[in-house]
């Protein structure tokens, strides 16, 4: 009989996120009725969970001098959290434009000025590789200290072949060296580089799938665009993501973060895994990509952006979910509108501002996060077979986690099986 090598016992509450279908993200009802164990425990073997309980049902014979005990009692134990939506590589910081935002330019009057998402750019381009891949492994031990344990990482701040395979390369080399498993997804249609001001979007986007998606192949699951007024206009992102899906790519984009332009329910019906921002998606369109998508294409919400950039309008979470739209939380890390990786503060403010509820929250930061990556096969959720991801709260029930603003409720983090 095999034992196990780590069990953590005594917990208040369990959250499992068991108990919804398992072909499809949480939606509806399921995103607040998932399974949660009173006074329970996770055991585990090696890096994967093998049993999940009540104290009752703990089974001693698997428990040796060799099995690591942590006592979890009066905390809560629940799955390590995925961050589906960052922009972990880049260069420089944009905290020079901060002082622009508060005395009221917008986001797009900064990027028309050539600042915003082109500053970051010239700063990226000229940065070395060295000094981007010690930036991506700090921010990685910060969003390990915030119980991150899987993370998705965007390129887009090189717009040229070089530097996004370099921001590709860096990626995936900073997931090999820490434990948080870092997720690659390739951005290069985040705006119109300078080079490319005369030629125009389609043009750039043309070079894009001519000269760099054929060496993206077995580097990155997925392709992103950002659709919007002073980037990709509907018809360009269409034509994009159609021709990376025929290249056998994964789709998202960055869609009606500032204005509806229709991006999200264009991708929902080319199948895209999540369409993200979604402020200005409505409720009815959020129905229509439900029906037609069966549920399977997340909305991707990240709550912290508006409050970065002083914006009133926050995507209409609870009227998504009242649609039956699968819904993921998110931080949207990245130098110029959320410069934070306080994915417990996003988790907040989709209860405050956004409709959710605690338990809706959690789901959204964890188990749908991992679908919107395109990993909840093995992350995401506590359940035989998975992944030994796993958190150990200074809270005691699911209702605390959004109501401590701000707070970091994170004790211990195991990732694998193993202790950080």
């Amino acid at each position: 009989m095999l034992p196990y090598t780590l069990v953590i016992q005594h917990a208040a509450q369990v959250l499992t996120l068991a108990g919804g279908p398992a072909d499809r993200p949480l939606a509806g009802p399921d995103l607040h009725n998932w399974t949660i164990i009173e006074r329970g425990y996770v055991a585990c073997r090696g890096d994967k969970i093998v049993a999940v309980g009540p104290m009752d049902e703990l089974d001693l014979a698997h428990i040796t001098p060799e099995t690591r005990l942590l006592d979890a009692s009066g905390r809560v134990v629940m799955p390590g959290l995925v961050e589906c939506h960052t922009h972990l590589v880049f260069g420089g910081n944009r905290a020079h434009e901060f002082e622009r935002k508060l005395r009221g330019e917008s986001y797009l009057d900064i990027l028309a000025s050539g600042g915003g998402i082109l500053s970051t750019v010239r700063a990226t381009r000229a940065a070395p590789e060295a000094e981007l891949l010690a930036n991506a492994l700090h921010h990685l031990d910060g969003f390990l200290r915030y119980g991150v344990t899987t993370l998705e990482a965007k390129s887009g701040y090189g717009l040229d072949r070089d530097t996004e395979l370099r921001l590709v390369r860096v990626a995936r080399e900073a997931g090999r060296r820490q434990p948080v498993r870092v997720v690659p997804t390739f951005l290069g249609a985040h705006v119109v580089p300078p080079e490319f001001k005369e030629a125009g979007p389609r043009a750039y986007v043309d070079f894009i799938l001519r000269e760099v998606l054929s060496d993206l192949k077995g580097e990155a699951a997925y392709v992103d665009i950002f659709c919007e007024a002073g980037a990709f206009l509907l018809d360009v992102a269409q034509y994009f993501l159609t021709q990376a899906h025929k290249m056998g790519f994964g789709l998202k984009i960055h869609a009606e973060q500032l204005h509806d332009l229709g991006g999200c329910e264009m991708a929902a019906e080319l199948g895209a895994t999540s369409i993200d921002h979604c402020d200005y998606l409505t409720p009815d369109a959020a129905g229509r990509i439900a029906r037609r998508s069966q549920g399977r294409t997340v909305a991707v919400l990240l709550p912290l952006v508006p409050l970065f950039l002083r914006q009133d309008k926050y995507a209409p979470g609870r009227a998504f979910i009242d649609q039956g739209l699968p819904v993921a939380v998110s931080t949207d890390f990245n130098p110029g509108s959320c410069p934070s990786k306080n994915l417990w503060l996003a988790m907040s403010l989709a209860c405050l501002k956004m409709g959710f509820t605690p338990q809706e929250a959690v789901a959204a930061a964890t188990l749908n996060a991992a679908w919107a990556l395109g990993h909840a096969a093995d992350c995401g959720s506590l359940e035989p077979g998975k992944r030994a991801d796993l958190l150990l709260l200074n809270v005691g029930s699911v209702a605390e986690i959004p109501y401590w603003l701000g707070e970091n409720p994170v004790r211990e983090v195991i990732v694998g099986g193993e202790l950080q």
